[in-house]
Protein backbone atom coordinates (compact mmCIF):
# COMPACT_ATOMS: atom_id res chain seq x y z
CA UNK A 1 0.00 0.00 0.00
CA UNK A 2 1.07 3.60 -0.64
CA UNK A 3 3.04 5.25 2.17
CA UNK A 4 0.48 7.32 4.05
CA UNK A 5 2.61 10.20 5.45
CA UNK A 6 -0.73 11.63 6.52
CA UNK A 7 -2.13 11.55 2.99
CA UNK A 8 -5.87 12.18 2.82
CA UNK A 9 -7.93 9.44 1.21
CA UNK A 10 -11.63 9.27 0.40
CA UNK A 11 -12.93 5.75 1.00
CA UNK A 12 -16.01 4.47 -0.81
CA UNK A 13 -18.07 2.88 1.98
CA UNK A 14 -20.96 0.57 1.17
CA UNK A 15 -21.68 -0.64 4.67
CA UNK A 16 -20.34 -4.06 3.74
CA UNK A 17 -17.44 -5.96 5.27
CA UNK A 18 -14.91 -5.15 2.53
CA UNK A 19 -15.07 -1.36 2.68
CA UNK A 20 -15.30 -1.53 6.49
CA UNK A 21 -12.05 -3.48 6.69
CA UNK A 22 -10.52 -0.98 4.26
CA UNK A 23 -11.38 1.74 6.78
CA UNK A 24 -9.61 -0.23 9.53
CA UNK A 25 -6.49 -0.82 7.40
CA UNK A 26 -6.22 2.76 6.18
CA UNK A 27 -6.62 4.25 9.66
CA UNK A 28 -4.07 1.76 10.98
CA UNK A 29 -1.62 2.89 8.29
CA UNK A 30 -2.02 6.52 9.34
CA UNK A 31 -4.09 7.85 6.45
CA UNK A 32 -6.44 10.78 6.99
CA UNK A 33 -9.63 8.95 5.97
CA UNK A 34 -12.96 10.39 4.89
CA UNK A 35 -15.79 7.91 4.36
CA UNK A 36 -18.19 8.49 1.47
CA UNK A 37 -21.36 6.54 0.69
CA UNK A 38 -23.06 7.35 -2.58
CA UNK A 39 -26.82 7.27 -3.12
CA UNK A 40 -27.41 6.10 -6.66
CA UNK A 41 -31.14 5.57 -7.12
CA UNK A 42 -34.62 6.21 -5.76
CA UNK A 43 -37.18 3.42 -5.49
CA UNK A 44 -39.80 5.47 -7.30
CA UNK A 45 -37.47 5.54 -10.33
CA UNK A 46 -36.64 1.82 -10.51
CA UNK A 47 -39.58 0.06 -8.86
CA UNK A 48 -39.18 -2.78 -6.41
CA UNK A 49 -39.27 -2.34 -2.67
CA UNK A 50 -36.80 -1.33 0.04
CA UNK A 51 -37.76 -4.42 2.03
CA UNK A 52 -34.84 -6.83 2.04
CA UNK A 53 -32.61 -4.47 0.07
CA UNK A 54 -29.02 -5.26 1.06
CA UNK A 55 -27.32 -3.34 -1.74
CA UNK A 56 -24.50 -0.85 -1.30
CA UNK A 57 -26.86 2.07 -1.80
CA UNK A 58 -29.70 0.96 0.47
CA UNK A 59 -30.73 2.77 3.63
CA UNK A 60 -29.33 -0.15 5.61
CA UNK A 61 -26.01 0.14 3.79
CA UNK A 62 -25.81 3.88 4.46
CA UNK A 63 -26.53 3.37 8.17
CA UNK A 64 -23.97 0.55 8.45
CA UNK A 65 -21.31 2.72 6.80
CA UNK A 66 -22.06 5.59 9.18
CA UNK A 67 -21.74 3.33 12.24
CA UNK A 68 -18.42 1.89 11.01
CA UNK A 69 -17.11 5.40 10.36
CA UNK A 70 -18.04 6.39 13.89
CA UNK A 71 -16.22 3.33 15.25
CA UNK A 72 -12.98 4.49 13.60
CA UNK A 73 -13.66 8.16 14.32
CA UNK A 74 -13.57 9.23 10.69
CA UNK A 75 -15.96 11.70 9.03
CA UNK A 76 -18.69 10.18 6.88
CA UNK A 77 -20.78 11.81 4.16
CA UNK A 78 -23.57 10.64 1.87
CA UNK A 79 -23.43 12.02 -1.68
CA UNK A 80 -26.52 12.14 -3.88
CA UNK A 81 -25.53 10.86 -7.33
CA UNK A 82 -29.06 9.80 -8.27
CA UNK A 83 -29.43 12.05 -11.32
CA UNK A 84 -26.15 11.20 -13.03
CA UNK A 85 -26.55 7.54 -12.11
CA UNK A 86 -30.01 7.48 -13.66
CA UNK A 87 -28.86 9.28 -16.81
CA UNK A 88 -25.68 7.27 -17.42
CA UNK A 89 -26.27 3.87 -15.82
CA UNK A 90 -29.97 3.06 -15.41
CA UNK A 91 -31.08 4.49 -18.76
CA UNK A 92 -28.17 2.82 -20.54
CA UNK A 93 -29.11 -0.50 -18.92
CA UNK A 94 -32.69 -0.21 -20.16
CA UNK A 95 -31.60 0.97 -23.61
CA UNK A 96 -29.23 -1.98 -24.02
CA UNK A 97 -31.96 -4.50 -23.22
CA UNK A 98 -34.24 -2.77 -25.70
CA UNK A 99 -31.53 -3.30 -28.32
CA UNK A 100 -31.60 -7.03 -27.58
CA UNK A 101 -28.30 -6.94 -25.70
CA UNK A 102 -27.34 -8.03 -22.18
CA UNK A 103 -25.50 -5.15 -20.45
CA UNK A 104 -23.15 -5.10 -17.49
CA UNK A 105 -23.90 -1.79 -15.75
CA UNK A 106 -21.24 -2.23 -13.06
CA UNK A 107 -18.35 -1.63 -15.47
CA UNK A 108 -19.85 1.67 -16.62
CA UNK A 109 -20.67 2.66 -13.05
CA UNK A 110 -17.10 1.94 -11.98
CA UNK A 111 -15.67 4.31 -14.57
CA UNK A 112 -18.24 7.09 -14.49
CA UNK A 113 -19.58 7.09 -10.94
CA UNK A 114 -17.35 5.24 -8.47
CA UNK A 115 -14.19 6.70 -9.98
CA UNK A 116 -14.64 9.86 -12.05
CA UNK A 117 -17.46 11.42 -10.03
CA UNK A 118 -16.05 10.32 -6.69
CA UNK A 119 -12.56 11.58 -7.58
CA UNK A 120 -14.04 14.96 -8.51
CA UNK A 121 -15.67 15.14 -5.06
CA UNK A 122 -12.49 13.91 -3.35
CA UNK A 123 -10.51 16.77 -4.91
CA UNK A 124 -13.01 19.21 -3.41
CA UNK A 125 -12.33 17.56 -0.05
CA UNK A 126 -8.58 17.99 -0.46
CA UNK A 127 -7.93 14.26 -0.82
CA UNK A 128 -4.91 12.76 -2.56
CA UNK A 129 -6.48 9.37 -3.29
CA UNK A 130 -9.67 7.38 -3.30
CA UNK A 131 -9.75 3.84 -1.89
CA UNK A 132 -12.05 0.97 -2.89
CA UNK A 133 -12.71 -2.42 -1.36
CA UNK A 134 -12.16 -4.38 -4.57
CA UNK A 135 -10.14 -7.59 -4.54
CA UNK A 136 -7.49 -6.46 -7.01
CA UNK A 137 -3.94 -5.14 -7.02
CA UNK A 138 -2.52 -1.98 -8.56
CA UNK A 139 1.03 -0.93 -9.37
CA UNK A 140 2.86 1.68 -11.41
CA UNK A 141 5.03 0.12 -14.11
CA UNK A 142 7.70 2.77 -14.70
CA UNK A 143 8.97 1.10 -17.86
CA UNK A 144 5.53 1.13 -19.49
CA UNK A 145 4.55 4.34 -17.68
CA UNK A 146 1.17 2.76 -16.95
CA UNK A 147 -0.85 1.98 -13.85
CA UNK A 148 -1.55 -1.74 -14.06
CA UNK A 149 -4.31 -3.68 -12.35
CA UNK A 150 -3.63 -7.32 -11.59
CA UNK A 151 -5.71 -10.09 -10.06
CA UNK A 152 -6.23 -10.12 -6.31
CA UNK A 153 -4.70 -12.77 -4.06
CA UNK A 154 -8.08 -14.46 -3.61
CA UNK A 155 -8.79 -15.67 -7.15
CA UNK A 156 -12.27 -16.81 -6.15
CA UNK A 157 -13.13 -13.20 -5.27
CA UNK A 158 -10.93 -11.41 -7.82
CA UNK A 159 -12.70 -8.32 -9.18
CA UNK A 160 -10.23 -7.18 -11.82
CA UNK A 161 -12.74 -8.16 -14.54
CA UNK A 162 -15.06 -5.39 -13.34
CA UNK A 163 -12.29 -2.76 -13.46
CA UNK A 164 -11.25 -2.88 -17.13
CA UNK A 165 -13.07 0.37 -17.93
CA UNK A 166 -11.31 2.58 -15.35
CA UNK A 167 -8.98 5.20 -16.86
CA UNK A 168 -5.27 5.66 -16.25
CA UNK A 169 -5.94 9.06 -14.75
CA UNK A 170 -8.37 7.55 -12.25
CA UNK A 171 -6.00 4.69 -11.40
CA UNK A 172 -3.25 7.18 -10.59
CA UNK A 173 -5.41 8.32 -7.66
CA UNK A 174 -6.53 4.87 -6.48
CA UNK A 175 -5.70 2.54 -3.59
CA UNK A 176 -6.91 -1.09 -3.28
CA UNK A 177 -6.23 -2.07 0.35
CA UNK A 178 -7.61 -5.64 -0.02
CA UNK A 179 -5.59 -6.88 -2.99
CA UNK A 180 -3.20 -8.95 -0.86
CA UNK A 181 -5.91 -10.54 1.31
CA UNK A 182 -8.29 -13.46 0.87
CA UNK A 183 -11.95 -13.05 1.77
CA UNK A 184 -11.51 -15.21 4.86
CA UNK A 185 -8.55 -13.12 5.97
CA UNK A 186 -10.71 -10.01 5.57
CA UNK A 187 -13.45 -11.60 7.67
CA UNK A 188 -10.91 -12.45 10.36
CA UNK A 189 -9.65 -8.86 10.43
CA UNK A 190 -13.27 -7.74 10.81
CA UNK A 191 -13.76 -10.11 13.74
CA UNK A 192 -10.51 -8.99 15.35
CA UNK A 193 -11.63 -5.35 15.01
CA UNK A 194 -15.07 -6.20 16.42
CA UNK A 195 -16.83 -4.95 13.31
CA UNK A 196 -20.59 -5.49 13.52
CA UNK A 197 -20.76 -6.66 9.89
CA UNK A 198 -17.94 -9.25 10.12
CA UNK A 199 -20.26 -12.07 9.08
CA UNK A 200 -22.58 -10.09 6.83
CA UNK A 201 -23.52 -11.94 3.66
CA UNK A 202 -22.65 -10.48 0.28
CA UNK A 203 -25.17 -9.16 -2.21
CA UNK A 204 -24.69 -10.13 -5.84
CA UNK A 205 -27.68 -8.39 -7.43
CA UNK A 206 -27.41 -5.23 -9.50
CA UNK A 207 -27.86 -2.49 -6.91
CA UNK A 208 -30.88 -0.79 -8.48
CA UNK A 209 -32.74 -4.08 -9.14
CA UNK A 210 -33.11 -5.21 -5.54
CA UNK A 211 -35.37 -8.17 -6.33
CA UNK A 212 -33.03 -9.37 -9.11
CA UNK A 213 -35.97 -9.33 -11.57
CA UNK A 214 -34.87 -7.65 -14.79
CA UNK A 215 -38.25 -8.39 -16.33
CA UNK A 216 -40.07 -6.57 -13.52
CA UNK A 217 -37.69 -3.61 -13.89
CA UNK A 218 -38.20 -3.33 -17.66
CA UNK A 219 -41.98 -3.51 -17.28
CA UNK A 220 -41.83 -0.83 -14.59
CA UNK A 221 -39.93 1.46 -16.96
CA UNK A 222 -42.45 0.81 -19.73
CA UNK A 223 -45.85 -0.46 -18.49
CA UNK A 224 -46.91 -1.22 -22.10
CA UNK A 225 -43.82 -3.25 -22.90
CA UNK A 226 -45.29 -6.72 -22.50
CA UNK A 227 -48.50 -5.78 -24.32
CA UNK A 228 -46.54 -4.32 -27.24
CA UNK A 229 -44.09 -7.21 -27.58
CA UNK A 230 -46.12 -10.25 -26.56
CA UNK A 231 -46.48 -13.08 -29.09
CA UNK A 232 -43.13 -12.49 -30.77
CA UNK A 233 -41.95 -15.34 -32.99
CA UNK A 234 -39.56 -18.09 -31.93
CA UNK A 235 -37.46 -19.27 -34.90
CA UNK A 236 -35.86 -22.73 -35.17
CA UNK A 237 -34.20 -23.88 -38.40
CA UNK A 238 -35.72 -20.86 -40.22
CA UNK A 239 -39.26 -21.85 -39.19
CA UNK A 240 -41.67 -20.30 -36.71
CA UNK A 241 -42.09 -22.90 -33.95
CA UNK A 242 -43.74 -20.85 -31.23
CA UNK A 243 -44.20 -17.47 -29.62
CA UNK A 244 -42.51 -15.64 -26.75
CA UNK A 245 -43.45 -12.82 -24.36
CA UNK A 246 -41.06 -10.17 -25.71
CA UNK A 247 -37.42 -10.20 -26.85
CA UNK A 248 -36.01 -8.05 -23.96
CA UNK A 249 -36.92 -10.81 -21.51
CA UNK A 250 -34.38 -13.25 -23.01
CA UNK A 251 -30.62 -13.52 -23.21
CA UNK A 252 -28.17 -15.54 -25.29
CA UNK A 253 -27.74 -19.08 -23.97
CA UNK A 254 -31.06 -19.10 -22.11
CA UNK A 255 -32.84 -22.45 -22.05
CA UNK A 256 -35.70 -22.04 -19.59
CA UNK A 257 -38.86 -20.10 -20.35
CA UNK A 258 -38.81 -20.49 -24.13
CA UNK A 259 -42.00 -22.62 -24.05
CA UNK A 260 -41.69 -24.58 -27.26
CA UNK A 261 -41.81 -28.32 -27.87
CA UNK A 262 -38.57 -29.90 -29.02
CA UNK A 263 -37.12 -33.39 -28.87
CA UNK A 264 -33.71 -31.90 -28.01
CA UNK A 265 -32.71 -29.06 -25.65
CA UNK A 266 -32.79 -25.67 -27.36
CA UNK A 267 -31.19 -22.38 -26.35
CA UNK A 268 -31.59 -18.76 -27.37
CA UNK A 269 -28.90 -18.13 -30.00
CA UNK A 270 -29.98 -14.77 -31.47
CA UNK A 271 -32.20 -11.84 -30.47
CA UNK A 272 -33.63 -9.46 -33.08
CA UNK A 273 -34.99 -6.28 -31.50
CA UNK A 274 -36.26 -4.94 -34.85
CA UNK A 275 -38.52 -7.92 -35.63
CA UNK A 276 -39.20 -9.03 -32.03
CA UNK A 277 -37.92 -12.50 -32.93
CA UNK A 278 -35.70 -14.83 -30.95
CA UNK A 279 -33.84 -17.62 -32.69
CA UNK A 280 -33.18 -20.88 -30.88
CA UNK A 281 -30.83 -23.73 -31.65
CA UNK A 282 -28.67 -26.49 -30.29
CA UNK A 283 -25.69 -26.30 -27.96
CA UNK A 284 -23.42 -26.26 -31.01
CA UNK A 285 -25.26 -23.23 -32.38
CA UNK A 286 -24.14 -21.27 -29.32
CA UNK A 287 -20.46 -21.70 -30.12
CA UNK A 288 -18.32 -18.97 -31.63
CA UNK A 289 -14.65 -18.02 -31.76
CA UNK A 290 -14.44 -14.59 -33.39
CA UNK A 291 -15.69 -11.45 -31.66
CA UNK A 292 -15.96 -7.80 -32.61
CA UNK A 293 -16.11 -5.46 -29.62
CA UNK A 294 -16.21 -1.69 -29.10
CA UNK A 295 -15.52 0.98 -26.45
CA UNK A 296 -12.04 -0.45 -25.96
CA UNK A 297 -10.24 0.64 -22.80
CA UNK A 298 -6.64 -0.42 -22.28
CA UNK A 299 -4.92 -0.74 -18.91
CA UNK A 300 -1.51 -2.34 -19.42
CA UNK A 301 -0.55 -1.07 -22.88
CA UNK A 302 -1.09 2.17 -24.75
CA UNK A 303 -2.43 0.26 -27.77
CA UNK A 304 -2.82 -3.21 -29.26
CA UNK A 305 -2.35 -2.12 -32.86
CA UNK A 306 0.04 -4.99 -33.60
CA UNK A 307 -2.13 -7.54 -31.81
CA UNK A 308 -1.20 -9.86 -28.96
CA UNK A 309 -1.67 -13.49 -28.06
CA UNK A 310 -3.09 -13.25 -24.54
CA UNK A 311 -6.02 -14.73 -22.60
CA UNK A 312 -9.61 -13.50 -22.59
CA UNK A 313 -12.74 -13.80 -20.42
CA UNK A 314 -16.27 -13.29 -21.78
CA UNK A 315 -18.01 -13.07 -18.39
CA UNK A 316 -17.09 -12.54 -14.75
CA UNK A 317 -17.13 -16.23 -13.73
CA UNK A 318 -15.54 -17.38 -16.98
CA UNK A 319 -12.07 -18.91 -17.19
CA UNK A 320 -9.84 -16.83 -19.44
CA UNK A 321 -8.64 -18.72 -22.50
CA UNK A 322 -6.03 -18.08 -25.23
CA UNK A 323 -6.96 -15.66 -28.00
CA UNK A 324 -5.41 -13.20 -30.45
CA UNK A 325 -6.49 -9.64 -29.67
CA UNK A 326 -5.98 -6.80 -32.17
CA UNK A 327 -7.05 -3.18 -31.88
CA UNK A 328 -8.68 -2.00 -35.11
CA UNK A 329 -9.01 1.74 -34.46
CA UNK A 330 -9.57 4.37 -31.80
CA UNK A 331 -7.56 5.59 -28.86
CA UNK A 332 -8.06 2.62 -26.57
CA UNK A 333 -9.22 5.01 -23.86
CA UNK A 334 -12.89 4.05 -23.84
CA UNK A 335 -13.22 4.21 -27.61
CA UNK A 336 -12.20 2.11 -30.57
CA UNK A 337 -12.95 -1.35 -31.92
CA UNK A 338 -11.12 -4.58 -31.29
CA UNK A 339 -11.08 -8.03 -32.89
CA UNK A 340 -10.72 -11.13 -30.71
CA UNK A 341 -10.05 -14.58 -32.18
CA UNK A 342 -10.15 -17.44 -29.69
CA UNK A 343 -8.01 -20.51 -30.20
CA UNK A 344 -11.05 -22.66 -29.33
CA UNK A 345 -14.78 -22.14 -29.58
CA UNK A 346 -16.53 -20.38 -26.70
CA UNK A 347 -20.12 -20.91 -25.59
CA UNK A 348 -22.78 -18.19 -25.49
CA UNK A 349 -20.69 -15.11 -26.25
CA UNK A 350 -23.25 -12.39 -25.54
CA UNK A 351 -23.53 -8.92 -27.12
CA UNK A 352 -23.55 -6.20 -24.48
CA UNK A 353 -21.36 -8.10 -22.05
CA UNK A 354 -17.75 -7.24 -21.22
CA UNK A 355 -14.89 -9.07 -22.88
CA UNK A 356 -11.73 -8.70 -20.81
CA UNK A 357 -8.07 -9.39 -21.65
CA UNK A 358 -5.25 -10.69 -19.42
CA UNK A 359 -1.53 -11.27 -19.67
CA UNK A 360 -0.78 -13.74 -16.90
CA UNK A 361 -2.34 -11.98 -13.88
CA UNK A 362 -2.20 -8.48 -15.36
CA UNK A 363 -5.37 -6.86 -16.69
CA UNK A 364 -4.62 -5.74 -20.25
CA UNK A 365 -7.98 -4.11 -20.93
CA UNK A 366 -11.48 -4.82 -22.14
CA UNK A 367 -14.37 -3.84 -24.40
CA UNK A 368 -18.09 -4.38 -24.98
CA UNK A 369 -19.11 -7.33 -27.17
CA UNK A 370 -20.94 -6.27 -30.34
CA UNK A 371 -21.07 -9.34 -32.59
CA UNK A 372 -19.91 -12.95 -32.77
CA UNK A 373 -18.95 -15.39 -35.52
Amino acid sequence: MINSTKKRVVLGMSGGIDSSVCAALLVEKGFDVIGITIKTYNYDEVGGTPEGDKSCCSLEGINEARIIAQQFEIPHYVLDFTKIFNDQIIENFRDEYMLGRTPNPCVICNRKIKWEELIAKSIQLGADYIAMGHYANLRLDKKLNRYIISRGKDLSKDQSYMLWNVTQESLSKTIFPLGEFTKEEVRQIARDKNLRNADKQESFEICFITDNSYERFLKFKDPNLEKNLDKGEVILNDKVVGHHKGYPFYTIGQRKGINISSSEPVYVTKINNKTNQITVGSEDDLKGNEVLASKLNLIKYENLNEGKNITVKIRYKDTDEPAFVKQLDGSGNGEGNVLIKFDKYKRAITPGQSIVFYENDDLVGGAIIDSVK
